[in-house]
């Protein structure tokens, strides 16, 4: 879903809706660039008081400047963005915690220099508005969630410094998220708690609201299918659950959750639900060939399956917290109903993989009908020959798609099917836009390079970075498992034919053989926009920082130093430790920053065109 508003002959505003975050994107005319300075965004949600959105660059010397005084010098009305798109996700320096969904007015306002490089004031004769939705998404049955994921950021290095920990120090399966975890620079105490509502954004709040919903309804039962499982107030509700007779779940065990010492997660989590459990309530481990890789919540009402949660995020603290993944739920009794089927042949076939062998392993599932876009779903692991040809449908959209190819994916190891190669060569198409992201991007990562038509693929892990002023230094999260576990793909986001493929499935021949997992495909233009946003901000997030990674910065020796520095302005005055001596990052004072976006051999231009 989008609302776009332009003024004759002048600038035009689309304003794309996403989950809790809005996408942001303008055009005009080339020639009404000349002198252009960037532009200046201020956000008004219905009944609330106006603002304008921050920058985290400004002018080398504000003071040089038009300013408005009332507004600190980082202020987009006193440094515009330099930039034809932005993605705004509210909170932190305007709301706090207290994020306000509804209505949400923009007002976009081009900038200009004088012919000296000093800028003018605003002009509102040339602002455009556009007004939009601003909420969790929800469509008709669907709803879509996402993980933060932003361990490695500046907001997260604000909010909690660089070295919070995640999780009490031991192999603790149960505590109180409540209690203090730590102090920011700022001297702030958080907790765990703070951390994970913060961490987990809209796709916690899913979780829980399926896990709430049962646990506070005794009409409700609950089957779970669970690779990784250690989230405390998950378990804690999932103990309920089985203390009342009411949950079935189907554990992973390969040797990543189960040992004979019975020290790892899962093991715990098996033994204190035995203890607990009263009535139907049970559990079976297994893993098929490899893994039982599924994320799965099936709510039944009355015995009848009703609604299903599936995705890629794992009830685990590194799942929801650290990683960056999605959920989706289904209120679609159908579905739900195929998804129980699925469940009981698992369970039947002891999550062996006699389940490669019944009818759900050998056919695509297709739904939708009244508030239920076209949707269709596989459940694996599958015989070879069915897995290539589901995989090979979907490297087949890739590779004729003649619009745009969005895409955030845990691994593209080559090798290992038909859609990881097809997204490790699409961004070499310079005939359509593609944008990518990955933890392990195959034979090498494309960042963005002016006057290069190619698409970007980045990497989810740039390691130790150093970041110039006025950024403050961030940190890797040591020993917490992947950044980028999404497994999405979406074609021609906002064309005639949108679809995206999304679920648990790492999308490679050997895991369709050989794991348990669900992939699933959604043809609808307000989903596939939902997702094509969030891969928007996780590429354009990693292009920046691998830019200054270990492997593309040789003031890094190695793996990387951290660097202590002195102090400097930053926009949150709590954590302020920039990299001593290195050159600031600061705005342009010319238009020169806005010839890329009209060279039609740059990636940039092809990104203005597709958004705007």
């Amino acid at each position: 879903m989008f609302t776009k508003k332009s003024i004759e002959n002048g600038l035009s505003v689309k304003a794309y809706r996403g989950d809790a975050k809005t996408l942001l994107a303008f055009d005009m005319p080339e020639k009404q660039t000349s002198n252009l300075a960037g532009f200046t965004i201020s956000c008004q949600p219905q009944g609330e008081k106006e603002y304008y959105l921050f920058n985290q660059l400004q002018f080398a010397n504000p003071a040089l400047h038009v300013q408005v005084t009332s507004e600190p010098s980082y202020s987009s009305i006193n440094a515009p963005f330099q930039k034809f798109s932005w993605v705004h996700v509210p909170g932190s320096f305007h709301q706090g915690d207290t994020v306000f969904y509804g209505l949400y007015t923009y007002t976009v306002s081009p900038r200009y220099f004088n012919d000296k490089g000093i800028l003018q004031g605003l002009d509102q004769l040339l602002s455009v508005s556009v007004t939009i939705q601003v909420a969790p998404f929800t469509k008709g049955a669907v709803e879509v969630g996402f993980t933060r994921g932003f361990v490695q950021s500046q907001a997260f290095a604000h909010h909690f410094g660089d070295k919070a920990p995640f999780k009490p120090a031991g192999k603790v399966l149960q505590f109180d998220t409540g209690t203090i975890a730590g102090k920011n620079d700022a001297g702030d105490s958080f907790t765990f708690l703070d951390e994970y509502k913060w961490s987990g954004f809209t796709a916690r709040e899913k979780i829980f609201s399926v896990l709430n919903e049962v646990a506070n309804d005794n009409t409700l039962k609950l089957d779970v299918f669970a690779y990784d499982l250690n989230e405390p107030d998950v378990i804690n509700i999932l103990i309920q659950l089985a203390r009342e007779g009411r949950i079935r779940i189907i554990l992973d065990n390969a040797s990543l959750h189960h040992d004979s010492t019975g020290t790892l997660s899962e093991d715990q989590f098996e033994n204190l639900f035995m203890n607990n459990a009263k009535g139907n309530a049970t559990i079976k481990r297994g893993k098929f060939g490899r893994f039982s890789h599924d994320k799965i919540f099936i709510v039944y009402k009355n015995n009848a399956p009703e609604k299903v949660l599936f995705g890629s995020t794992n009830f685990s603290v590194t799942g929801m917290y650290v990683n960056s993944n999605h959920v989706v739920i289904l209120s679609d009794e159908t579905v739900a109903q195929t998804y129980g089927a699925v469940f009981q042949e698992s369970w039947n076939d002891n999550v062996k993989m006699a389940f490669s062998h019944s009818s759900f392993a050998s056919k695509v599932f297709s739904f939708g009908s009244g508030i239920l876009p076209k949707t269709e779903i596989t459940f694996s692991p599958h015989k070879p020959a069915f897995a290539l040809s589901n995989l090979k449908t979907i490297s087949d959209r890739i590779s004729v798609e003649k619009s745009s190819v969005l895409f955030a994916v845990m691994a593209l190891d080559p090798g290992t099917g038909p859609i990881l190669q097809a997204l490790e060569e699409i961004h070499t198409n310079q005939n359509i836009f593609s944008y990518g992201i990955s933890d392990s991007p195959g034979n090498g990562i494309s960042l963005y390079k002016p006057g290069n038509p190619s698409g970007v693929l980045v990497s989810g892990k740039p390691g130790q970075t150093k970041l110039p002023p006025p950024f403050d230094q961030e940190e890797p999260v040591a020993g917490l498992g992947h950044q980028i576990h999404h497994k999405f793909v979406i074609c021609d986001f906002n064309g005639s034919d949108p679809v995206t493929y999304c679920g648990s499935s790492n999308l490679a021949q050997g895991g369709e053989a050989a794991n348990g997992d669900n992939l699933v495909a959604i043809y609808d233009q307000d989903i596939s926009t939902v997702f094509a946003i969030e891969a928007f901000a996780l590429v354009d997030h990693f292009n920046f920082r691998d830019k200054f990674g270990a492997s593309n910065n040789p003031a890094i020796p190695g793996k990387g130093v951290k660097t202590k520095a002195s102090k400097t302005t930053s926009i949150n005055p709590g954590k302020t430790t920039p990299v001593s001596g290195a050159k600031p990052m600061t705005l342009e004072q010319d238009d020169l920053w806005t010839k890329n976006y009209y060279a039609e051999n740059d990636a940039h231009y092809k990104e203005r065109i597709l958004l705007a």
